[in-house]
């Protein structure tokens, strides 16, 4: 089992990078009024917050020692541990020299702080949205092709987003970014269509992490007694837009659009799958897909705790895929997902071989 995807490649579909200070050098001299501060409480330092205008926003995930990490890892049986210059992306090559170590050979960055809503002003979304993309352009250039990545919009100004979608493709992006729920508005709206037609054009697919774009919702969601870690804030609002974008129009406006949804795990696929088989016949669509996850071009990341077998049995093997959480330490997280994962009994050769290796490829085009 030790050599599954060790001809092939290992491609990490999960990663993550935390933006730091450095992540706004790249802000264009006129922007740099929209430079983020990042403070932290004197109670509590790992835990610091992005700052804009007297308003905390986006997603910032604690910052915790080695030790910490170590100590967890312990306690939870995932390793979580990783050095902050990795994590940061300060030290590219000793991030690659870590992937080495997993037995990765390339990853999937996603970005932390667009996880929840940054800003609700346009100039303010294109410059920072621009800063990351172009930090990341910087950081794929060092890895040399390693490092692959998801951009960030400014859908709250859609030509600059196409401008960007464009910029992304030149500079080693694979995917863009899009939350459930982006800026109060379902993914399937037409207002993102000038994206999705770009991102088509282009052969980008649309990546979906758990997110959340609409504050309204997060207030509702977020409950003080929810002990559950952001799975009705994060997790349920992915898997519901994953469903209305099939069941939508947008898959045929986009019919080579690929979409790939990321750290929600993968055991709702059944339940998904059947719904939509249902639906469709219950509002006179015809015949339903039988693969649905291929006929919509859906790619899942799956976790080594998931029924991965049942998954399979529902959803196939042709559009499932694997991550570490890499850079996070939370639920989702397990540096060692994929030895575990190479691991795991009464799933094929066949079967590893595509998630680790050839699903990814399809959907990010590699």
């Amino acid at each position: 089992m030790a050599t599954v995807g060790a001809k092939q490649g290992v491609i990490d579909s999960d990663a993550h990078v935390i933006e730091s200070e450095h992540t706004w050098d790249y802000l264009l001299p006129h922007e740099e009024k929209f430079r983020p501060q990042l403070f932290a409480s004197s109670e509590n330092p790992d835990h610091a917050y992005w700052v804009l205008g007297g308003h905390i926003i986006g997603h910032r995930n604690p910052a915790a020692s080695e030790e910490d990490l170590i100590r967890q890892s312990a306690e939870t049986g995932r390793n979580l541990v990783s050095t902050r210059s990795s994590r940061e992306l300060s030290d590219v090559q000793e991030r690659l020299h870590h992937m080495d170590e997993l037995g990765i050979d390339t990853q999937i960055i996603h970005n932390t702080l667009w996880i929840q809503p940054v800003t609700t002003t346009p100039k303010i979304d294109v410059a920072l949205c621009g800063s990351w993309n172009r930090w990341m352009a910087d950081v794929w250039k060092q890895a040399a092709g390693r490092l692959r990545w998801c951009a960030v919009m400014p859908t709250l100004d859609m030509e600059a987003s196409v401008e960007q979608v464009r910029f992304a493709k030149e500079h080693g992006a694979v995917a863009i970014a899009m939350r459930p729920l982006e800026s109060g508005l379902s993914l399937a709206d037409s207002h993102f269509y000038p994206i999705y037609a770009e991102a088509e054009r282009l052969g980008l697919a649309i990546a979906i992490h758990i997110s959340n774009g609409s504050r309204p919702a997060l207030q509702v969601l977020h409950s003080p007694f929810d002990r559950a870690g952001g799975f009705a804030a994060f997790r349920i609002p992915t898997v519901m837009e994953c469903l209305v974008l099939m069941m939508s129009e947008v898959p045929e406006q986009f019919p080579s659009l690929r979409w790939g949804i990321t750290e929600a795990s993968s055991n709702w696929v059944p339940w998904i799958v059947r719904e939509v088989q249902e639906r469709y016949l219950a509002r006179g669509r015809g015949p339903a897909p039988r693969n649905v996850l291929k006929h919509f071009k859906v790619y899942v990341t799956c976790e080594t705790s998931d029924d991965i077998e049942f998954v399979i049995k529902h959803g196939g093997n042709e559009n499932l895929l694997i991550g570490t959480d890499y850079g996070h330490a939370d639920l989702s997280t397990a540096l060692d997902a994929i030895e575990k994962f190479k691991a795991l009994p009464g799933i094929s050769d066949e079967s590893k071989a595509r998630i680790l290796y050839d699903n990814p490829v399809r959907l990010y085009n590699l």
